[in-house]
């Protein structure tokens, strides 16, 4: 089992709620972690909780930190300790197989991206972020905020990295892929989206079912949702606003309903925890894996608490024993091979036209 490196001082609660949840991950899942940052505040908190002689806890120092409101391309050149790099640094020389990032994502895609690096043919790592559907599993939006400027390349590119997620990670077989569009029509959308849906379909290496709307997101029609990491960011950030919007309506409701709807709320309190709301917290999952570099990278929510940071270790541990890097390389292999045969086909029938 490879060691999962983990940025022990990013997010708004380091460096205490990520050490405890690496803590919890050791000791439920046996999977060995090697803490990234202040080593006396990490001991510290070792000692507190009794591990600080565990033999699956390592700690590697790193004396500076990338903070929220940073520009993480700047900081990530200037500040050459910081733990998210130092981080990126043990992936990519295969100390570790990957990195868990609570805190600032722009930081931890730009480690992504120059410190562990790009696999050989990906125009753009994309950010795969679970979402609850309606038949009880999740619809995996990709790409949801590294990449605001596609090409058509990038959708394509996309779309076979969330398929390889989806069945060698999450287990789903034959994937249902879909690119987000504003109609399920082929010639729907932007110039750059109609391309890429043509594309898309004229590909055999992974499945397409066509386009997807935004409702579809939710429904679960679709395993998998395709899209730039702009239109995802706000697609994110929008469910998350629509969430805290019925969480305040539903609490209105019952604080202007009377005792009637107070002792409803009561009796339904339960259910809806186990039912509704455990499904929706992101801690559940952890966070959203970094797709298309040379080893794994898990981001966190900036204010994962330990439940959230042992999730996405656990996570990341997946990642790791699926070997993605490499099936990626080899379905990227296959489709440039595809592609070039059919460049090749097409121009010995227009000779033959001649």
């Amino acid at each position: 089992m490879e060691k999962i490196a983990v940025d022990a001082m990013g997010g708004d609660f380091a460096p205490l709620e990520i050490v405890l949840g690496s803590i919890q991950a050791v000791r439920e899942f046996k999977i060995p972690v090697v803490l990234v940052g202040d080593k006396e505040q990490i001991l510290t908190i070792l000692k507190n909780n009794h591990e600080e002689n565990n033999p699956l806890i390592e700690i590697h120092h790193a004396s500076e930190v990338i903070e929220m409101g940073e520009h993480p391309g700047l900081a990530y050149r200037k500040k050459k300790d910081a733990s998210v790099s130092v981080g990126a640094r043990l992936v990519r020389a295969k100390e570790c197989g990957a990195l868990v990032a609570p805190g600032s994502t722009g930081a931890a895609v730009t480690a992504g991206l120059l410190g562990i690096g790009r696999i050989k043919g990906i125009e753009r790592p994309a950010i795969l972020t679970p979402i609850p559907n309606e038949k009880g599993r999740y619809t995996y939006l990709i790409d949801s905020g590294a990449s605001a400027q596609p090409k058509v390349e990038t959708y394509v590119q996309n779309a076979i990295l969330g398929y390889i997620y989806a069945s060698k990670v999450a287990g789903i077989k034959n994937p249902r892929i879909g690119l987000l569009n504003i109609g399920e029509e082929d010639t729907k959308g932007s110039p750059l989206v109609t391309e890429a849906n043509k594309v898309l379909q004229n590909q055999s290496i992974i499945p397409f079912s066509g386009n997807a709307e935004g409702r579809d997101i939710m429904t679960g029609e679709f395993d998998v949702v395709v899209t730039d990491g702009f239109t995802g960011n706000v697609v994110l950030k929008f469910g998350e606003g629509a969430g805290k919007l019925v969480k305040t309506l539903l609490k209105d409701a019952v604080t202007k309903g009377g005792i009637r709807a107070k002792i409803g709320a009561l009796l339904l309190a339960p259910a809806l925890k186990k039912y509704l709301a455990k499904p929706m917290d992101y801690a559940e999952y952890g966070g959203a894996p970094l797709l298309g570099i040379n080893g794994g990278l898990i981001i966190c929510h900036g204010a994962s608490k330990a439940k959230a940071i042992k999730n996405a270790i656990r996570m990341a541990e997946d990642v790791c024993k699926e070997n993605l890097d490499k099936v990626v390389t080899e379905t990227l292999a296959q489709l440039n091979e595809s592609t070039k045969a059919e460049s090749e086909e097409e121009k010995s029938v227009t000779d033959k036209e001649i």
